[in-house]
């Protein structure tokens, strides 16, 4: 077995700190970094059924991309659901790590993955960090690059879909309309839509997005495209599971298989 230091340690290399948003709650969020692990698993969001899931497999550690404990509270208690979820966390020795906005934004993370299914060329960040950035590697939120050949939106959202395993996607814009710079912010992300515009892009690829969010981009002549939150980022977390395992050879680590997108299409 190996400490969970080592686990995290490497998590905040991979994934660092100092690329999350302000806002957001990363890092170790539940346990002790000098307890003994020897499996994990991966998730998008830690919910009743992930842990159950957990649980029952016996697992040290969950990664999940969001986090739990994102509002400060004041007690813990078996009265809520995520409550008693929590609890039943502890009572089972299991830690939670969440990377969440610092893996949106790492080198090898969510957007740059993104970027590079879609193969983008000249990837670089739509809101740069400068003072995070190296010799070698942009820093920033988002990406945004350009398309191997211009393409209608009409073949952009055809190749999305088998791409991020939907059937569907919505989406703003005019379908002939033609695109050659696609900009991508992973989850619910059209704060990046006048990043995107500034930067030339045709498009913004994001998760989801609300209804004035969608008519601020038709005022600014973008497309949007909104194949899902779920979408955009549980793929990651798939990969996540396979980087762990190639780092830590004696870590038993599997992506969740009770996780599913909630939001269903008929």
């Amino acid at each position: 077995m190996i400490r969970l230091q080592e686990v995290v340690t490497f998590l905040r290399e991979f994934a660092p700190p100092e690329l999350a948003e302000d806002w957001d709650n990363v890092g170790l969020l539940i346990g002790d970094q000098a307890d003994e692990i020897q499996s994990a698993l991966t998730c998008l969001t830690l919910s009743p059924n992930v842990a159950d899931e957990a649980i029952s497999r016996g697992v040290q550690l969950i990664v999940t991309h969001h986090p739990v404990l994102f509002r400060p509270i004041q007690r813990l208690t078996a009265e809520t659901s995520e409550g008693r979820m929590l609890l039943s966390l502890i009572r089972a020795g299991i830690s939670v790590y969440s990377p969440h906005t610092s893996y949106d934004s790492a080198a090898d993370g969510i957007n740059a993955q993104l970027a590079r299914l879609f193969d983008l060329r000249d990837i670089q960040p739509l809101r740069p960090k400068p003072a995070l950035a190296t010799e070698t590697q942009l820093a920033g939120s988002g990406r945004f690059g350009t398309l191997p050949n211009t393409t209608s939106l009409c073949k952009l959202i055809d190749r999305i879909k088998p791409a991020l395993r939907v059937s569907t996607v919505q989406f703003v814009g005019n379908l002939d309309r033609p695109i050659m710079k696609l900009g991508i912010a992973c989850g619910a992300a059209a704060e990046f839509l006048r990043d995107a515009a500034q930067h030339g892009c045709e498009a913004l690829l994001t998760g989801e997005a609300r209804f004035h969010s969608c008519l601020e981009a038709q005022a600014a002549n973008i497309a949007l495209i909104l194949p899902g939150h779920f979408a955009t980022e549980r793929p990651a977390m798939e990969q996540l599971a396979n980087v762990l395992r190639s780092r830590f050879d004696e870590l038993v680590v599997q992506a969740s298989q009770n996780e599913y997108d909630p939001v269903k299409f008929c």
